[in-house]
């Protein structure tokens, strides 16, 4: 049996099915849309296709959202590997507290560094420049000398060489 879409579509049809075995729900309503989410965990099937790839494997997750904005409703499945045997409730806070966290990076490159509108594509190009601004991002935030945001930090990295050595070097 694969731990994949089946796994769990047997987990939520047959209770008997698997043991350890946890559930949580939330919904919510925010920014002009419902969203249901789902949080399902269960141990690790003995027949686990390569468990072996994954020494401190302890447990199965997986999430289905379902969402209506504007009268349209989308369905979204993620599934996941555990190193810790999580109740569901523990899984749900694991899972969006990584979200947030995704989503404050991304908030955070776009804001300081304009990503989102840079129109670089050609070649890896886009890669590199991602991975320079997240390594600029990190550098800015670990220096704590100037009691100022990251954007006002990169203003004067750019305008005084003092101060951009205090941020390339941490000292």
């Amino acid at each position: 049996m694969s731990a994949g879409p089946d796994h769990f579509a047997t987990y939520v049809e047959n209770d008997d099915a698997f043991t350890g075995r946890s559930y949580y729900q939330t919904s919510e309503k925010a920014h002009g849309c419902e969203t249901d989410r789902e949080y399902f965990i269960c141990d690790v099937p003995p027949d686990l296709p390569e468990a072996s790839r994954w020494p401190k494997l302890r447990s199965l997750g997986m999430t289905v959202n379902r969402t209506i904005r504007n009268g349209k409703e989308s369905i979204e499945g993620r599934y996941y590997i555990l190193s810790r045997k999580l109740t569901a409730k523990q899984f749900a806070e694991a899972v969006r507290k990584h979200w947030s966290i995704e989503n404050s990076l991304h908030w955070q490159l776009d804001v300081t560094f304009g990503e989102d509108q840079c129109r670089v594509r050609q070649g890896h190009a886009s890669t590199n420049l991602s991975l320079i601004r997240r390594q600029a991002l990190t550098l800015l935030k670990n220096e704590h000398t100037a009691k100022v945001g990251v954007k006002t930090k990169r203003l004067s990295a750019v305008l005084d060489e003092d101060y951009l050595t205090k941020v390339l070097i941490g000292k």
